[in-house]
């Protein structure tokens, strides 16, 4: 009897803990671009899903960005039905004209894309192949830009993502280990050459950035990292906890947010309680930023009988006797 290469039975592992004991009995969908990493994963899920009697099938995104894009994407969706996935949908997505960098933009229109695949389909969840190494370059390029907790706990391992549950089984598997369960299972990854491309953040952090860590600090920075991200996850859902009950407490009779209780609360419970009630009264999650909280907090902290604050959205707070209220505004910068 052939003997299991480590590689693939950790990564079968890491797909069979993921999906044990997931509500539902839709597929699981898992997003391949035809990678090492969701090409490893999707290897998988073909094992594992249907002996937990579950089916899965697969979707792979075309940017239409690359020459070949399209034959790329039809090749993955037909090795994804040789393997017994199905449904499969290899499904072609516009990213010109979308507001943020191409990164973003290409990101926005992929989770798009996913969504709607999956609620097409009925699935239970959606599975991406986000690594350790993924993990590591995200904590590093959220502490370059100074976003704080949320950013530093990096990509969780389940999130909603708008009505679906989307499930990282990967994060505790090394990009050296997909790369070694293709090779075991006679897969040819698709090398995306975005990913060495120098114009990206990411492509940078990934070919400088974490090498030269990796250098000075020896190979254990990459688990210190994404243990980081953890560490600082458990934190956040501690810290959320904490300011949902906050709100609840600051909310006033006559509307609006009682000062004196968000005067209060330490400042990371606050500025949480703040955000939320932002998100509440309608500020787009995207564009809402730490100044905008902070412009908030300042009503609370440092009012001097200064004028309302904007958040985007066209919604404007201000302080009225004792109390934060919102009202739509006109347009201003946000």
């Amino acid at each position: 009897m052939a003997v299991l290469a480590p590689p693939v039975a950790a990564i079968r592992v890491a797909v069979r803990d993921a999906l044990t004991g997931l509500p539902g009995d839709g597929p699981v969908l898992v997003a391949c671009s035809g990678g090492a990493d969701s090409l490893a994963l999707a290897a998988a899920t073909a094992f594992v899903a249907p002996r937990l009697g579950r089916s899965a099938g697969l979707v792979t995104v075309d940017h239409g960005l690359q020459p070949g894009s399209a034959e790329r994407a039809a090749a993955v969706a037909d090795w994804a039905g040789e393997v017994g996935l199905t449904p499969v949908e290899a499904v072609r997505v516009e990213v010109a004209g979308r507001p943020g960098g191409p990164e973003a933009a290409a990101r926005d229109a992929r989770y798009e894309a996913l969504v709607a695949a999956a609620r097409r389909h009925g699935a239970s969840a959606l599975l991406t192949g986000h690594t350790r190494d993924d993990q590591a370059e995200t904590v590093l390029l959220a502490l370059a830009r100074g976003a704080g907790p949320r950013g530093l706990a990096g990509m969780p391992a389940e999130r909603d993502l708008a009505g679906v549950p989307l499930l990282r089984p990967l994060l505790a598997i090394t990009r050296e280990e997909t790369r070694a369960a293709c090779t075991a299972l006679g897969l040819k990854p698709w090398v995306d050459p975005h990913n060495s491309d120098p114009a990206y953040a990411r492509s940078r952090v990934r070919a400088e950035v974490l090498p030269a860590l990796v250098r000075a600090l020896g190979p254990g920075v990459l688990d210190g990292l994404a243990r980081t991200a953890r560490l600082v996850a458990d934190d956040n859902a501690a810290l959320d906890d904490l300011a949902d009950a906050a709100l609840a407490a600051a909310r006033h009779p006559d509307g609006g947010l009682a000062v004196p209780r968000l005067a209060a609360l330490a400042a990371a419970v606050r500025g949480r309680v703040l955000h939320a009630w932002a998100r509440e009264l309608g500020a787009p999650p995207s564009a809402l930023s730490h100044r905008h909280v902070a412009a908030l907090d300042t009503l609370v902290t440092a009012w001097r009988g200064q004028g309302a604050a904007y958040l985007p959205g066209g919604l404007r707070v201000r302080r009225h006797a004792g109390r934060l209220l919102a009202d739509p505004a006109p347009a201003q910068p946000t």
